[in-house]
């Protein structure tokens, strides 16, 4: 367990509270990892690693990271993430979005190196001009994709939409997509569609009930979360899950520390 910053504390400690009445027997490995709370080392983040390897599932709050010109992976956040995990959003019942079963899905996965720039290749071509590189791999993609249609079949779903920029980005995206494509063709029962980031956007705000699943990228995934979030109540009422193909994390869904509730009740533990 890392309850990290913002709500977090809160919500693990609402956590612990009802694991303890409801007498679940699971002991927790309390870890306090901040940059913002100067409680973030080289030796903290080498115990967290280790025990979340040996108990292969944690509960964590969102680990706020500073706003300093570093490269991505300098964060602790991002380097606790960086070992291949697919995630995958819930959206709550909630004013504006609904279906019967009351949830939507949302997988997402960078799919090559963690988001869609690659934090270990920034170039400074020219005084004042940086170049960062989004890989793409097929292998990465298919996997997402497939996450996404067993995750529909699984769950009784019935649309998988892909969410991409390839009409832009014709060659990285336009892979993904094509990855899509190949593996929707396994699932004849799964309607498939595809859609830009832009308009997803939009449609999410006018008419989130057109969408079922969703799968993209890490990058566009971290902007659909939030805004998905915010259609439900905000940053402390989602879900969030991740996972690898032996781990598996259990978080806030927007990954907001969502100061703005501590002290104030209304985030929710649930989540």
């Amino acid at each position: 367990m890392l309850p990290g910053d913002g709500v977090g504390p809160e919500l693990m400690h609402a956590v612990k509270e009802v694991f303890k009445a409801a007498s679940v027997p699971v002991v927790f490995d309390e870890h306090h990892l901040s940059e913002v709370q100067n409680m973030a080392s080289e030796e903290k983040l080498d115990q967290v690693v280790d025990s979340m390897k040996e108990s292969k599932v944690a509960l964590i709050g969102k680990i706020h990271t500073p706003m300093e010109y570093k490269g991505e992976l300098a964060s602790y956040d991002m380097r606790l993430r960086d070992g291949g995990v697919i995630r995958r959003r819930g959206g709550l019942l909630g004013s504006g979005w609904k279906r019967r079963d009351g949830r939507r899905g949302a997988a997402r996965r960078g799919a090559g190196p963690r988001g869609a720039a690659h934090p270990r290749s920034p170039l400074q071509s020219a005084k004042g001009v940086i170049e960062c590189l989004k890989i793409i791999t097929r292998a990465k993609s298919q996997r997402i994709a497939k996450f996404a249609f067993d995750y529909a079949t699984k769950k009784g779903r019935s649309k998988v939409t892909a969410v991409h920029k390839a009409n832009i980005m014709k060659l990285g995206d336009g892979l993904f997509l094509q990855c899509c494509e190949e593996v929707a063709e396994l699932y004849p029962k799964i309607k498939f569609d595809t859609m830009i980031i832009d308009n997803c956007c939009m449609q999410l705000v006018q008419n989130p009930y057109q969408f079922d699943v969703l799968v993209m990228p890490n990058l566009y995934g971290n902007i659909i979360d939030n805004l998905a979030a915010g259609l439900v109540g905000g940053a402390g009422v989602v879900p969030g899950e991740s996972y690898s193909a032996e781990y598996a994390v259990f978080e806030m869904g927007a990954r907001h520390p969502f100061a703005q509730a501590v002290g104030r009740n209304i985030a929710n533990p649930t989540a």
